[in-house]
């Protein structure tokens, strides 16, 4: 399924908060006036004398080996023209994300009100003092080719022009990997391509670099097929002119082997595939719409292998495979530019990960048994985590071969664990979890839907094909909400238990069945399932939806005793439990029990350890669990460091395997230099603890309350553990996001529980 964005929502996210998607944060600590000194005068000019004597030392003292420039003129932006460098800047900072998120780069994006190519070559050659790297973004062709050509002859950093490269690098790596599966060799094949602009000149010269022969590539613009008929074609596209007597792009897909659309949607017929050779590659890369639908391509032949440029298909050619971790490799061995063996390197690295063995977690990610080399997956998925420490290190090594490199590596296991750190390599198991849920949407009852925020969250959920949302409240209220803040909830049913008679006496007996003798009548029945989190229990307890949610207006203990009540908890489970994920920036950090129990006994601590390491594991992420108190192990004696250390104890016994230890401070727990000092024989002394469980509900509803509030950090959850079906109960007042997160959390949890296992 395609995201289906709305307008509203789009200007909505740029808007809220602080304007724009980025900001400038100091990695230097600035409490004091000392601090301050060190930082600018008088302490800032020691650095400043050091540069001054070795210019190479600006690497060493300021963060231009992390800093790279996303530079546009605003003239070839997305599908949308020469709309200007303002215009462009929201996409720029849209880039500047990126390579935060996947690569660890800081980025500031430049927009620069030049049209002239020599102008502004001279200002972007001017920033070079600045900058460790420069991604050139959205530059009208053909400029755009003497732009790039002349920064990198006059400027000794990286320059790449992410439109030209990008594309070029991902589907040669999907070329390779679709002609290993045909059986045909590079140098043997006919390709056409569609499209005569930077991406499609950039995708040939490659393509001829991995073998094509020139002979064997044909390219056509608007007008048809480059031949030495046309006279009027500029320098670029000339390089291209094809002997073949033909005109059309129609004519020059009979009988090619390969066809890359650079070009326009629906270029391309379903008698124009079949016109094709025997098991023909199809690369329709025109966006948002292919040249050629790709439900209508794979129905016209089945031995055609197809790639497009869209998510919701398989092999998607998206730049995000290759732009960050290429300046990642570049920037590490400081490359004086970005050549075309470090190209290469990019690509034959790309097309070799396809072959390995997925991770695990990259199968969930993507709710499939089992992802493997095939017609279905030609190049990696954008979330496997192993790209960076794949293509960056074969792109740094390319330069230095290339004798480019002014900082070789000399240690690259020590440079493997670096890349990790530098984005954290477990921060995208939200989106991990998100995608596992769309690949099998669930029903979620949600039981305040008369508020506009749960409205908005089941929008983005249709929206984005998370969960199938079932709304509970006053129709009438719900409908006027729908149409005041212009949302499209057509296809959600909405219930209100008042008006539902049927459903409320059917409700009524199932819960006095199971209440009788716990001093409930059947008319109290009857009332409490005109209580919306009483009716939504019953619906995911009867199958008539899959997962609930709720909290958002109402008290936890209020929120999760209906479902106690009516759903219960898991096999083998006493009690439940609540956790949180603390995101910060030093990584993710998993709190138990932040909810329920408010001061557990020692057994009741080893099942919440048990819960809280289940938890864990549902995000694929490996618990090393720290049991806090104000004691580090026996240093003060009292209740709490007993029972901390005599369920450490029972849990040990149970599984030795579990990295596990306590009591311990919590500021022990999360600093293994500290630990390895003080306490080299605990278990968490190597990388440090991720899951903390408290002593007691005071303790962790303070801790993690205090990192949201003052610590900057963001939550998920509370996340319930240990309910028999799907429960999950949202923090009073969440926003958005976090009711959609919940939701995503919910439905992966139903989709656990159809194979009988649970959170």
């Amino acid at each position: 399924m395609s995201i289906k964005i709305r307008k509203q929502d789009a200007l909505n996210y740029h808007t809220q908060g602080q304007p724009g998607k980025i900001e400038v944060v100091p990695t230097k600590v600035l409490d004091t006036q000392m601090d301050l000194a060190l930082a600018y005068s008088p302490g800032v000019a020691e650095p400043c004398k050091e540069i001054a004597l070795n210019k190479e030392d600006v690497y060493k003292y300021t963060s231009k080996g992390n800093l790279v420039a996303v530079i546009s003129n605003g003239t070839a932006v997305l599908g949308l023209g020469d709309i200007g460098p303002e215009a462009s800047k929201p996409v720029m900072e849209g880039k500047a994300v990126l390579f935060k998120k996947y690569a660890g780069i800081d980025s500031f994006d430049i927009e620069i009100d030049e049209k002239d190519p020599d102008a502004f070559i001279k200002i972007v050659k001017a920033l070079e003092p600045t900058f460790g790297g420069v991604n050139l973004e959205d530059i009208k062709a053909p400029e755009c080719f003497r732009i790039e050509t002349e920064l990198r002859e006059k400027m000794n950093i990286p320059i790449m022009h992410d439109d030209q490269h990008g594309t070029a690098i991902i589907s040669s790596a999907a070329l390779l990997n679709a002609l290993e599966l045909v059986g045909k060799k590079i140098e043997e094949i006919i390709l056409v391509v569609n499209g005569a602009g930077a991406a499609a000149v950039s995708c040939s010269k490659l393509y001829i670099a991995l073998g094509l022969k020139k002979e064997n590539l044909i390219m056509c613009d608007s007008k048809g097929v480059l031949n030495k008929e046309r006279t009027n074609l500029d320098a670029i596209k000339s390089q291209f002119v094809t002997d073949h007597k033909i005109n059309t792009l129609q004519e020059a897909l009979k009988g090619c082997d390969v066809f890359v659309g650079l070009s326009v949607a629906n270029a391309v017929t379903p008698q124009d595939v079949l016109s094709m050779a025997p098991d023909p590659i199809v690369f329709a890369l025109a966006n948002p719409d292919p040249e050629i639908a790709y439900d209508v391509a794979m129905a016209t032949r089945p031995d055609l292998i197809m790639a497009t440029g869209r998510s919701d298909h398989p092999n998607q050619v998206n730049n995000v495979l290759g732009f960050p971790y290429i300046f990642r490799g570049a920037l590490d061995v400081r490359a004086t530019e970005i050549n075309e063996a470090m190209k290469l390197a990019a690509v034959k690295a790309l097309a070799e990960l396809t072959k390995e063995a997925v991770p695990d977690m990259v199968n969930k990610a993507y709710n499939m048994e089992k992802i493997q080399f095939g017609k279905d997956y030609l190049i990696p998925k954008p979330l496997d985590p192993r790209l960076i420490t794949t293509i960056s290190p074969a792109v740094a090594k390319a330069a230095m071969d290339s004798g480019i490199a002014k900082n070789p590596i000399t240690d690259w296991g020590a440079y493997h664990n670096e890349l990790q750190k530098r984005i954290g390599i477990d921060q995208r198991f939200m989106t991990s979890i998100i995608d596992r849920a769309k690949a099998k949407p669930k029903r979620v009852v949600f039981a305040e839907a008369n508020h506009h925020k749960i409205l908005k969250a089941a929008q983005v959920l249709v929206d984005e094909g998370i969960a199938k949302p079932i709304l509970l409240g006053n129709k009438k209220e719900i409908d006027q909400l729908i149409i005041d803040h212009q949302l499209d909830l057509g296809e959600c049913t909405i219930i209100y238990p008042r008006e539902e008679k049927e459903m409320v006496e059917r409700y009524a007996e199932v819960l006095y069945q199971k209440r009788q003798r716990k001093g409930i009548t059947y008319n109290d029945c009857l009332k409490l399932m005109q209580d919306r989190n009483y009716f939504g229990a019953m619906m995911v307890e009867l199958g008539d939806a899959d997962a609930l949610v709720s909290g958002l207006t109402k008290d936890y203990p209020k929120t999760i005793l209906p479902s106690l009540q009516i759903i219960g908890t898991a096999p083998g489970v006493n009690r439940v439990a609540g956790m949180y994920i603390i995101m910060n920036k030093k990584g993710n950090f998993f709190f138990a029990d932040c909810t329920v129990n408010v001061d557990p006994n020692v057994n009741e601590l080893v099942e919440i350890i048990e819960l809280a390491s289940r938890g864990v594991k549902f995000f694929d992420v490996d618990p090393r669990i720290a049991v806090l108190s104000y004691s580090n192990f026996g240093s003060s004696k009292g209740a709490v460091p007993d029972k901390a250390r005599e369920a450490v104890r029972i849990v040990k016994e149970k599984n030795p395997s579990l990295v596990i230890d306590g009591d311990i401070q919590a500021n022990m727990a999360l600093n293994p230099e500290l630990q390895k000092e003080n306490y080299p024989f605990s278990s968490l002394a190597g990388e440090g603890a991720n899951t903390l469980v408290f002593p007691n509900l005071s303790s962790a509803n303070i801790a993690y309350k205090l990192l949201m509030e003052i610590g900057g950090a963001e939550t998920i959850g509370p996340i319930l553990l240990g309910m028999r079906k799907p429960v999950h109960i949202l923090q009073l007042g969440s926003s958005i996001r976090e009711i959609v997160n919940m939701a995503a959390i919910a439905v992966v949890d139903a989709q656990l529980h159809e194979r009988n296992e649970h959170l």
